[in-house]
């Protein structure tokens, strides 16, 4: 069902390209009515147009909060044009109908990314426009609403192809387009004071995302799927290589948060599967992905690598000779990346401006989602207890943290093995904690067979003696775990009763 517009209503914040769409609604003698600036910009142009005081008698108030807030405006947009009490209303108001209303907001977002000063910000919340925005999109039967700029170049085609009239089914599509649009506008304000009060779980909570990419698929080939952010940009950008899939960015996303708790510009994540199978905070960087690597290199095949550093010709001449889904560091020189395009299905990724700085980590399940503050804090000593008579070498105590820090990241039950600034066996995902420090030693005897200075780390306390057992007599001497257990006396006496060193750390850190 095609309707003819007559009559538009414009008011935008963003009036850039608004020249060619004044032509195509004055070649088909379509009214003009604005306000404010875009009044002044439309005249500018050299269009006629009537001002919205004018044409609802009444002036634009407080400072121009009131000018589109009138009986005429929405009784010209929402009344139903086939129902015989609306043109009545109409008729005895002596009101006329709005057939098109053309409306972006103000740029609360924005705002907010300029500025902390709350009188500012809350001077960019828009009333008028998401109000005649979501009468326009509700009576989409008989009015077209458009919301950005970019949909311009749409309507002028359906103009020309209606002769000045716009399809149902092109009024539809848009209707659902402004009911996100203010869906999406609210809640960032929704999102903006739950912030500025601190409430992390309000009663209702707005989720709002912008769509970034569909992926090929999900996990698997048969799933859907596509990646949304808060932000337009995620601060990754991909210089070389295919599409991302959802795994690669289940990897990437687990691989830098791994590497932004490492020290500022150093270290090297191998991750696959989200889980890491290597990382290193040697200081010479080459050396650093050997060891990384060194500490499973048959999981590594077909994982991610995540370099806190720039990527440099002679690192990049190793990393090409193994098969990897995906690099990311921070920048890559341009002999590095001449090396590594030699590969034409490589992802690489300039991750330099990425920061975790989301405090909120959401999983959901059918209709439900779990949400909780994520686990970004960074350790030192006074987040650890000697409990052992044996106190830990500076050395052993650097190592220490290290594997535990690397250990949380692990799926749970997980154990790390450590020397050196590296990780030499990891044993992840298990139901039985034991069963995960067999896997980790295998991995070490395997891989690392001559590892020194051996410590190791676990996610949560050993309910009893056999697990520390197993890592002291498979060489390590100094192990952290959080307390707990109602036997945590006994694993103290046993590290005495061995002299190894034992901390404690103050807090539990799974990842399930």
């Amino acid at each position: 069902m095609k309707k003819k517009i007559k009559t538009a209503l414009i008011s935008v914040y963003d009036k850039k390209n608004l020249k060619p769409l004044l032509n195509i609604l004055k070649k088909n003698k379509i009214r003009l009515i604005s306000s404010g600036g875009t009044y002044k910009e439309i005249k500018r142009l050299k269009f006629k147009c009537i001002e919205v005081s004018e044409f609802t008698n009444s002036p634009e108030i407080l400072e121009g909060r009131v000018k589109t807030l009138h009986p005429k405006i929405h009784a010209g947009i929402l009344n139903k044009r086939e129902k015989k009490s609306h043109l009545k209303d109409l008729k005895d108001n002596e009101f006329e109908n709005i057939d098109l209303v053309i409306v972006n907001f103000y740029p609360f977002e924005n705002t907010l990314k300029k500025t902390k000063k709350h009188e500012t910000i809350i001077e960019n919340i828009d009333v008028g426009g998401p109000t005649m925005v979501r009468s326009a999109a509700k009576n989409y039967k008989d009015v077209t609403v458009i919301t950005s700029s970019d949909q311009y170049e749409e309507l002028i085609q359906e103009l020309k192809k209606f002769r000045g009239s716009t399809s149902f089914n092109f009024r539809e599509k848009l209707s659902r387009i402004a009911f996100a649009e203010t869906a999406y506008y609210d809640s960032v304000i929704s999102g903006y004071f739950n912030k500025k009060t601190n409430t992390i779980f309000p009663s209702k909570r707005i989720f709002h995302g912008i769509l970034k990419e569909q992926l090929r698929y999900g996990e698997n080939p048969h799933q859907q799927s596509a990646i949304y952010s808060s932000n337009l940009n995620t601060n990754l950008k991909q210089i070389h290589g295919k599409q991302l899939s959802y795994n690669n960015y289940n990897d990437i996303f687990s691989a830098l948060t791994i590497s932004r708790s490492l020290p500022k510009g150093k270290g090297t994540v191998i991750v696959k599967h989200a889980n890491p199978c290597g990382v290193s905070t040697k200081n010479d960087r080459l050396e650093s992905y050997k060891s990384a690597l060194s500490c499973d290199p048959v999981s590594a095949f077909g994982g991610i690598v995540s370099c806190n550093f720039k990527i440099t010709r002679n690192l990049a001449s190793e990393l090409n000779k193994l098969f990897f889904e995906v690099i990311i560091a921070n920048g890559f020189d341009g002999n590095a990346v001449r090396i590594l395009k030699a590969k034409k299905n490589l992802r690489l990724i300039d991750g330099t401006n990425y920061k975790s700085e989301e405090l909120l980590k959401f999983a959901s399940f059918n209709q439900a989602i779990m949400i909780q503050s994520e686990d970004l804090s960074l350790f030192s000593k006074k987040n650890f207890k000697i409990v052992s008579k044996r106190k830990p070498t500076s050395k052993q105590l650097k190592d220490l943290i290290f594997a535990f820090n690397v250990c949380r990241y692990v799926k749970s039950n997980a154990i790390v093995l450590a020397s050196n600034e590296k990780t030499v066996g990891i044993g992840s995902g298990q139901p039985s904690r034991l069963d995960s420090c067999q896997i980790a030693i295998n991995k070490m005897k395997k891989f690392n067979p001559n590892s020194d200075n051996l410590v190791a780390a676990s996610d949560a306390f050993f309910p009893f003696v056999d697990g520390i057992e197993k890592l002291i007599q498979s060489g390590v001497r100094a192990v952290v775990q959080p307390s707990g257990s109602i036997r945590d006396k006994e694993i103290i006496n046993f590290a005495n009763e061995t002299d190894t060193v034992l901390l404690f750390s103050k807090t539990r850190h799974f990842r399930h």
